[in-house]
């Protein structure tokens, strides 16, 4: 019998119970559907991760930290793989060290604080970052409108993250975006506004210090001076609307050179707020920075960096590692989204399996006929298989389809949740292999679930299947 014969055959067997066809192809429908979806949710994860790392400098990108500088949003470890807390500073010396390592590409300082800003009745406070042209370039800020700050301008100039609009709130009635759902009143690309560094003088000149509610070290009310007001615009924003998590989120970026000539004319003779002191007091004579951002010129060399600048005495973290670390978390996440997925299909591989046995035995007086007939046992479990396959082929089909259906319902759901929880991009994602794993999955599901149907009907003796009623 060819094989033209044997799929002629097994297709009009399932057409002759067209009901008990589709039920049994509706369960393989459902399981390859959930199994599709349940591991679409992990890659999206995982997808997001990816974009993230992207944004912060790609897998070539290495953070090296040293002793404390500057006021970051973020606490960087103080300690490398030894535990130990560096004692080195990262200043322009330290930068030109570390651009001298072979592979290292590009080597740029960054300086970050935290800054006030006020515009009428809008205060806000946010994380001012520095960087060089080139640290800027490197980072990939996708903008919606503007350019980045122009080096040498001797003006500070601002690139505003998407979701700094949303740190602002009314002086008067303290109300922020949080509790309003509203956007201050401002063009942010347009309008100057008021920028503060000295965020102690600030606090200290409204009556409400933040060290000892402005009390001096001998306990007597410390005295107010005027804090200056830099008046300041933007030279872009960061694409994004404020519910658009993204790594540039809570930022405000600007030329790294012309923060540090504007700090050191504020606080001339004095400690510019988060640079190390001497034992007496006094600054440090070499600018200090919160970090370097080192990028290598392929990942393969990553490590080799990352051990070199390690055995300099700093710290080091490299996306490369915290990618590693987070696969292997990723691989259990989608394992048991998978598995459970798979339950699904576990429950309609008994459903083609029940479906092969009745067939069997609503056909016993065929099969006897056609062993008469001179049809080898070979081609009665071909028979039988291909039945069980086409099943599971159609099922794997149309489940697919109905996956891609519920993965967009998902997407655009949970769009806004998602960003709002820093999930870029789609939270489910199906690429073209996971298409085609799971129809040959499906497919082999259904054949393993006919195997022992078909041995069934090979070992009915044909003259018993004639006589049968």
């Amino acid at each position: 019998m060819s094989w033209i014969d044997l799929l002629r055959m097994s297709g009009s067997n399932l057409k002759r119970r067209k009901l008990r066809t589709f039920l049994t192809v509706l369960g393989v429908i459902i399981g390859t559907a959930s199994i599709v979806v349940m591991i679409s949710l992990g890659l999206g994860l995982q997808e997001s991760l990816y974009q993230e790392v992207e944004n912060s400098g790609g897998l070539t990108s290495i953070k090296v930290t040293g002793a404390g500088a500057g006021d970051s949003m973020y606490a960087y470890s103080s300690g490398g793989e030894s535990g130990e807390e560096s004692k080195k500073y990262i200043n322009d010396q330290a930068v030109s060290e570390l651009a001298r390592i072979e592979h290292v590409t590009i080597a740029s300082p960054v300086y970050e604080m935290w800054v006030n800003m006020i515009k009428g009745k809008y205060e806000g406070s946010g994380q001012l970052v520095a960087m060089t042209p080139e640290g800027l370039a490197a980072k990939n800020i996708p903008l919606a409108e503007g350019t980045l700050p122009t080096p040498g301008s001797g003006t500070l100039e601002l690139v505003y993250g998407n979701g700094i609009p949303t740190m602002f709130y009314e002086k008067g009635s303290g109300r922020s975006y949080y509790e309003t759902m509203e956007l201050p009143d401002i063009d942010f690309l347009n309008d100057s506004l008021f920028l503060i560094l000295d965020q102690d003088g600030y606090y200290n000149s409204m009556g409400g210090g933040m060290d000892m509610g402005g009390m001096g070290e001998d306990g007597q009310q410390a005295k107010s001076k005027t804090v200056q007001k830099h008046v300041v615009r933007a030279s872009g924003m960061v694409k994004g609307g404020p519910e658009e998590y993204n790594a540039n989120y809570y930022y405000i970026y600007c030329d790294l050179d012309t923060l540090r000539q504007i700090l050191k004319k504020e606080f001339s003779g004095g400690v510019i707020p988060g640079q190390p002191t001497t034992k007496s007091g006094k600054p440090y004579k070499e600018f200090c920075y919160s970090y370097a951002q080192v990028n290598v010129d392929d990942i393969d060399n990553v490590d080799g960096v990352a051990a070199i600048i390690r055995e300099m005495g700093y710290n080091v973290e490299t996306n490369a590692e915290y990618l590693n670390s987070m696969k292997s978390q990723f691989a259990i996440i989608q394992a048991v989204l998978g598995g459970i997925g798979a339950v699904s299909l576990f429950v309609a591989a008994i459903g083609i399996a029940n479906t092969m046995m009745m067939s069997i035995y609503e056909r016993t007086k065929e099969i006897g006929v056609i062993k008469v007939l001179g049809c080898s046992l070979k081609n009665i479990k071909q028979m039988f298989l291909l039945e069980a396959a086409f099943i599971g082929l159609l099922g794997g089909a149309v489940g697919n389809v109905l996956s891609f259906l519920m993965s967009a319902a998902i997407n655009f759901l949970a769009g806004q949740g998602a960003s709002s929880m820093g999930i870029t991009g789609n939270i489910s994602y199906i690429p073209l292999w996971l298409v085609m794993l799971s129809m040959g999955f499906a497919m082999l599901v259904g054949v393993l679930a006919g195997y022992f149907p078909a041995l069934r009907a090979m070992k009915l003796s044909p003259l018993a299947a004639i006589r049968n009623e």
